[in-house]
C-alpha cells in the first residue's frame, strides 16, 4: 500500500508541469582519430563527444539510452544532483549496468539547479574510450542572471587522453600496474587546432569549461584576451577577471570572453599543470571577418606553481546577491552559523594489495559488490555491504579491500577534510550534492585551521582540488537521502579503490524525503528477481 501511494505522490510532484525534455541515444563503437591515428571511440548516436544537454531548472529530462556496446554500459551525470533519487544517479552502487543490446530510460528532474555539468560512462574504464558530453541548465525566463544574456554559449570539453584503447588500458590496471603518462589533451574530442570557435566583433560569449579527462589538472587560456569567471558548478561567482584559468580534472567554469581584439585568429591553449612532463593543446578562436589564420607559437601558461593555484582557487567566491535557480539571492543560506555536527577527515593513499597496485581512502580500497548497494539497502539484502566499513578519519597506513560505505543521518550539517598526504594533485567529488569549499592550505590540518575558514561566501560546488601535502575542508548540509558516491576524479585511482559509498539515511519512508525505485529500474545480483 505504501508503494501505491507513494507512486501517486511521484506522480503528483510530476505533474507540476514542469517541461519534459526526449532524449534518444544509442550506443555504440566506432572509429575516431583524435590524435591523427584511428581509435576504438564510444559514440552517441555517431558523435564523439556526445550530444549536449540542454535544459531549464526544473525540467524533466527522459533518456533513452540504447547500448549496442557488447559488454555493459551505465552513464553518470556528474555534478546533477537527483534530488531524492539516486536511483537514478549511474554508477555502480546505484544502478544495474545496461546490458548489451537493452536499453534504459534514465528520468532526471533538474530540481532547483542551474549550470554547467558534463556526462560520463561511468563503469569499467570506459571514460577513456569517449561517450562525455556536457550539460547546461540555464536559469528560468522570470529569474535574472547577473550578466546580460551572453551572444553565443559555447561547450569547451578539455581533457588527457590515450591513444593506448581503453580495453587495454584496464587490463592494466587490472594486473596491478600503473598507467603510463597520456599521450596528449583534447579540445571537444579534437587534437592541436582541431575545434574552432566563431566570434562575432565586439560581441561577448559564454564558454563552459569542462575538465572530462582522467588526472591531469589543465590550465586554460586565450591568446590576447581576457576572460571574466561568472558561474562554478551551478554558483554564480562574484566577476573576476583572468588571463587563464586552472581547471582540475573532474570540474566545470563558466567565463565570459569579448571578442575586442583585432580580427584575426587566436589560439586557444590547454595544457597540463604540476607535471614534469607538459602537454599543450589548442583550438581556435575565430573572428568571422578574420583573413589571417593562427601563427607562432600558443601563449605560455603556468606549469608546476602550486601558489598561484591555490591563490586562484581561494580567489573563487560566490556572488551574495545574485539568484540561484529560485529567486532567492545565494547568500540567503548562511552556512557559517550552522553548527557542524560531525568531522570526518578523509586522506588519499595508495599502496599494494597482494602485490597489486590499489588506492585507497582512509586505508580502505573500494570493491565493488555483486549488487548495486541502493538496490541491496532498499530491498535489505543483508551480506552486501557494512556502513561503518570505513572509518571517519585515517588509521595508519596499511591498505585493505571492502566494499566501503559510511553512514549519515539525513539533515545533518557535516564538515569533510580532505587530506592529501601525497605528491600529486588530487581531486575529489561527491554525487547528490554541492558543498561549500571552505578552506584549503598546505600542511595538515588542524582544528586551529578553522580559524582561516571561509565563512560568508565560499564557492558551493561538487568538486574540489587538493594540493600536493595540503588539505581542503568543505562544508555539506546532508539534505538529500541517498547512497552517494565519493570518490577521486583521478580515474585510475577511482577504478583501483579510491571511492566509497556516502548512506544518507533517515527512517522514516516517505516521498518527502525520497522517490520510491523506478518502475523501469534494472534488477540485478542478488535483487534480480525482486519485485519493484
Amino acid at each position: 500500500m505504501w508503494h501505491f501511494f507513494a507512486i501517486l505522490s511521484v506522480l503528483a510532484v510530476v505533474s507540476a508541469e514542469d517541461p519534459y525534455r526526449f532524449f534518444t541515444w544509442n550506443i555504440t563503437y566506432g572509429d575516431i582519430y583524435p590524435l591523427g591515428i584511428a581509435q576504438q571511440g564510444i559514440l552517441i548516436n555517431g558523435q564523439f563527444p556526445g550530444p549536449d544537454i540542454h535544459a531549464v531548472t526544473n525540467d524533466n529530462l527522459i533518456i533513452n539510452v540504447q547500448n549496442n556496446l557488447p559488454e555493459p554500459f551505465l552513464l553518470s551525470w556528474n555534478g546533477v544532483q537527483q534530488r531524492k533519487n539516486s536511483f537514478q544517479d549511474g554508477v555502480y552502487g546505484t544502478n544495474c549496468p545496461i546490458p548489451p543490446g537493452k536499453n534504459f530510460t534514465y528520468k532526471i528532474q533538474v530540481k532547483d539547479q542551474i549550470g554547467s555539468f558534463f556526462y560520463f560512462p561511468s563503469l569499467a574504464f570506459n571514460k577513456a574510450a569517449g561517450g562525455f558530453g556536457g550539460i547546461r541548465i540555464l536559469s528560468r525566463p522570470r529569474i535574472p542572471v547577473p550578466f546580460p544574456e551572453p551572444a553565443g554559449d559555447y561547450t569547451v570539453l578539455i581533457g588527457d587522453w590515450y591513444k593506448t584503447n581503453h580495453k587495454v588500458l584496464k587490463a592494466i590496471l587490472d594486473y596491478g600496474k600503473r598507467l603510463k603518462f597520456p599521450d596528449g589533451i583534447l579540445i571537444n574530442g579534437h587534437g592541436p587546432n582541431g575545434a574552432s570557435f566563431t566570434v562575432e566583433p565586439g560581441k561577448t560569449y559564454r564558454f563552459r569549461i569542462s575538465n572530462v579527462g582522467l588526472q591531469n589538472s589543465l590550465n586554460f587560456r586565450i591568446e590576447g584576451h581576457n576572460m571574466k569567471l561568472v558561474e562554478v558548478e551551478g554558483t554564480h561567482t562574484i566577476q573576476t577577471t583572468l588571463s587563464s584559468l586552472d581547471v582540475h580534472v573532474g570540474q566545470s567554469y563558466s567565463m565570459l570572453v569579448t571578442a575586442d581584439q583585432h580580427a584575426k585568429d587566436y589560439y586557444i591553449a590547454v595544457s597540463t599543470r604540476f607535471t614534469s612532463q607538459i602537454l599543450t593543446s589548442t583550438a581556435v578562436l575565430h573572428y568571422s571577418n578574420s583573413r589571417k589564420p593562427v601563427s607562432g607559437p600558443p601563449p605560455g601558461g603556468p606549469t608546476t606553481e602550486i601558489d598561484w593555484s591555490l591563490n586562484q582557487a581561494r580567489s573563487i567566491r560566490t556572488n551574495l546577491t545574485a539568484s540561484g535557480p529560485r529567486p532567492n539571492p545565494q547568500g540567503s543560506y548562511h552556512y557559517g552559523q550552522i553548527k557542524v555536527s560531525r568531522t570526518i577527515k578523509l586522506a588519499n593513499s595508495a599502496g599494494q594489495v597482494n602485490h597489486k597496485q590499489r588506492y585507497a581512502v582512509n586505508g580502505v580500497s573500494f570493491v565493488p559488490a555483486d549488487t548495486p548497494l541502493k538496490l541491496a539497502d532498499y530491498y535489505k539484502i543483508g551480506g552486501v555491504f557494512r556502513i561503518g566499513s570505513i572509518p571517519d578519519n585515517p588509521r595508519g597506513r596499511s591498505i585493505h579491500t571492502d566494499t566501503s560505505v559510511m553512514g549519515a543521518d539525513h539533515k545533518a550539517f557535516i564538515e569533510i577534510v580532505f587530506e592529501n598526504r601525497e605528491n600529486i594533485v588530487q581531486s575529489w567529488h561527491l554525487d547528490g550534492y554541492n558543498f561549500f569549499v571552505v578552506g584549503m592550505d598546505g600542511g595538515l590540518w588542524t582544528p586551529k585551521s578553522r580559524k582561516q575558514y571561509n565563512l560568508s561566501d565560499a564557492v558551493s560546488r561538487c568538486t574540489t582540488q587538493v594540493y600536493p601535502k595540503s588539505w581542503t575542508a568543505v562544508y555539506v548540509a546532508l539534505d538529500n537521502v541517498g547512497m552517494w558516491n565519493l570518490r577521486s576524479q583521478f580515474w585510475a585511482r577511482q577504478y583501483l579503490g579510491q571511492q566509497f559509498y556516502l548512506r544518507v539515511y533517515t527512517p522514516v519512508q516517505s516521498v518527502r524525503d525520497e522517490y520510491p525505485i523506478p518502475t523501469n529500474a534494472l534488477l540485478c545480483g542478488r535483487a534480480k528477481n525482486r519485485h519493484r
